[in-house]
């Protein structure tokens, strides 16, 4: 019984003293373990800005087990079909490659005073789960929309992605369109098991408070927020940190090259320590946005946030 007695304690102790610190939702980590819980995903949009033929996901795929990288963030408009067969084919190829399919990026707009079209973007929404469903990708990117009164995306970030609000109508009014766009996803995303991440991507998103306050009012654990390092284009370090205890999902921009439609110097490893100070857990996705080529340009933005990671 003392030999029982000693193996029982002594493995007691020593699992006391091996144990790192587990978060919970009140709780903090052990910091050397939050670091390494971070994982390191990148947008197949990284590798296709919606010119010329599109990349194949497969290739990404590939180049993310290449690269050493965790997961990919799926661009929906990216994707060659919608049939079964094809989704199947890539949950199999991403499977067989170590890489998790992490969010599924769609496009959608809620802001519209046209129930007709707003019914048409709720729909979408909803089908949209149902692929991410049969991908075995839990998360899924929403968008506010916006008010369409300047109709060039090109001509909107001229504008620093301010637009005037649609005649007749308030900002509240877009408020309550959006907000009741979204609650009509809740009951699929959440039968499915799919989180709805919501972006700061334009239009009533183009703020932290228009976000929070989207966030709160729609009120569900299925809706968390979709942190995009490179669309708050003025002081972003204290916007972001207004929303990171929010953030489900992160896609972290890089400019290699000059950007696409603007270019941010941004301060990573200030941007992982604001994640850091509210547990972040889940994925940073590389969205690659710079003119130089895709391959060179992601493989920098690794090495960047590699090293961002490991400060």
């Amino acid at each position: 019984m003392q030999r029982r007695q000693f193996f029982q304690t002594g493995s007691l102790a020593t699992a006391a003293v091996a144990l790192p610190e587990w978060t919970t939702a009140a709780g903090k980590l052990n910091p050397a373990t939050s670091a390494s819980r971070i994982k390191l995903s990148v947008s197949s949009y990284s590798y296709w800005h919606f010119r010329g033929d599109k990349f194949p996901i497969e290739k990404v795929i590939d180049e993310a087990a290449v690269l050493g990288l965790d997961g990919i963030d799926v661009l929906h408009r990216q994707m060659e079909s919608e049939e079964n067969a094809y989704l199947q084919k890539l949950k199999k190829h991403a499977f067989l490659n170590g890489i998790a399919m992490t969010c599924l990026s769609i496009h959608q707009g809620f802001v519209t005073p046209d129930k007709a079209e707003l019914k048409k973007h709720v729909d979408h929404t909803i089908h949209c789960i149902e692929l991410a469903y049969k991908m075995g990708i839990p998360c899924l990117r929403l968008n506010t929309g916006r008010w369409n009164t300047i109709k060039s995306f090109d001509e909107l970030m001229k504008n620093r992605g301010i637009e005037p609000i649609l005649p007749g109508y308030t900002e509240e009014d877009g408020y309550k369109w959006c907000v009741d766009g979204i609650q009509q996803c809740l009951s699929k995303a959440e039968e499915c098991g799919i989180l709805l991440a919501l972006e700061n991507h334009w239009g009533l998103g183009s703020t932290p408070e228009g976000m929070l306050k989207l966030h709160e009012r729609v009120n569900s654990p299925w809706l968390g927020l979709l942190m995009d390092t490179g669309n708050f284009l003025e002081d972003p370090y204290d916007k972001l940190k207004m929303i990171a205890s929010k953030t489900s999902f992160v896609q972290a921009k890089t400019y290699y090259g000059g950007g696409e439609w603007y270019t941010l110097e941004l301060d990573y490893p200030r941007i992982i320590n604001i994640l850091r100070d509210v547990n972040y857990q889940g994925y940073i996705s590389i969205e690659f946005e710079g003119k130089e080529d895709p391959y060179s340009g992601v493989r920098k933005s690794v090495d960047l946030l590699r090293k961002a990671l490991n400060q």
